[in-house]
């Protein structure tokens, strides 16, 4: 049976890396990341509240009431995190942007236990997680600058005669500011975590926590993109052309809804270190293979030897960190 439920774990971890490519279909379709991001958490949100309906849980909503009102905060993470996927996939890859939500991740984590944040009962950082957080930096900045895209070859047709062609890889866009976009985007995974974790107390139910919290979510992106549509800072969606998406479009939503419940589910089971340190491993080993493979028409990134290295140390520092 455990043998089953750490194999879960793995596979909820791998979510979050479809999660990204799937959404950036539905971008796509739409014409607007923003309104990909609305139509995404609104259909997390119905599923579960389907659901929450079905489990006889729905009822937990009343209790509502005795919430402290930043209790309800944790789901303001979701549209950060959902967008900056969408941004950041395309233009530096699936394993360095999901290489910088897991350091985030990791450092937000640290902090939490450290200072004693949002409820959290502070805990004395180890050596493990000196070393671990070490190994993370070390992983992702041998990821980012190992970084290649594959270059079509219709690139170098039309090239002045006697110029250079092309070179089979080429360096991604990473900047400064994509770096920073994929840290807080990160952590603020963990931070939402603690959040609803204090909802919870409260609330009880895991699948009506993950609801309210989809729900603040998807009510939070549709006004951001109320205003920006409003101010003509992004186009309007173009919803006929969702028939034209491949069927893998929809799974952003699903993935969400898996992975925010079936967390809930495995953390009394196999512990919340367990848990963290092997969704992490799931999230960056899909990662790798989406890259690897040019899955869900990513652009096809060669597997390094820096790259590599730069996993092994990823997931080695988040199982320190987590487990020490």
């Amino acid at each position: 049976m455990i043998a089953v439920l750490l194999t879960c774990a793995l596979m909820i971890g791998g979510l979050l890396a479809v999660q990204a490519p799937a959404n950036l279909q539905l971008t796509k379709a739409v014409g607007t990341p923003y309104g990909a991001a609305a139509l995404q958490l609104w259909v997390a949100a119905g599923l579960l509240g389907i659901l929450a309906v079905a489990t006889g849980t729905f009822v937990a909503l009343t209790r509502l009431g005795d919430v402290p009102s930043w209790y309800l905060l944790g789901g303001l993470a979701s549209p950060l995190y959902i967008t900056s996927g969408i941004l950041l996939f395309p233009r530096i890859g699936a394993l360095a942007a999901g290489g910088l939500f897991v350091t985030g991740q990791m450092l937000a984590s640290i902090a939490l236990d450290g200072f004693g944040l949002f409820g959290i009962a502070r805990q004395t950082l180890g050596a493990g997680t000196l070393v671990g957080s070490v190994a993370v930096l070390a992983g992702i900045t041998a990821i980012v600058r190992g970084q290649r895209v594959k270059v079509p070859a219709a690139v170098g047709l039309g090239r002045p005669a006697g110029a250079p062609a092309s070179p089979p890889f080429a360096p991604a866009g990473v900047t400064p500011g994509r770096l920073l976009l994929g840290l807080i985007a990160g952590a603020v995974l963990p931070i939402q975590g603690a959040v609803n974790a204090r909802l919870r107390t409260v609330v009880v139910e895991p699948i009506v926590v993950a609801l309210v919290s989809f729900l603040v979510a998807a009510l939070t992106i549709t006004i951001v993109f109320a205003v920006l549509r409003t101010t003509g800072r992004t186009p309007t969606p173009q919803l006929d052309r969702l028939g034209g998406m491949p069927w893998w479009g929809w799974l952003g939503g699903l993935c969400a809804v898996g992975y925010v419940t079936g967390a809930f589910m495995l953390l009394p089971q196999i512990g919340a270190a367990v848990t963290v340190a092997l969704t992490v491993t799931g999230q960056q080993l899909m990662s790798a293979l989406i890259d690897t493979r040019g899955l869900f028409r990513m652009p096809q990134r060669p597997f390094t030897a820096a790259r590599g290295v730069g996993l092994l140390l990823l997931v080695a520092g988040s199982l320190l960190i987590q487990l020490f």
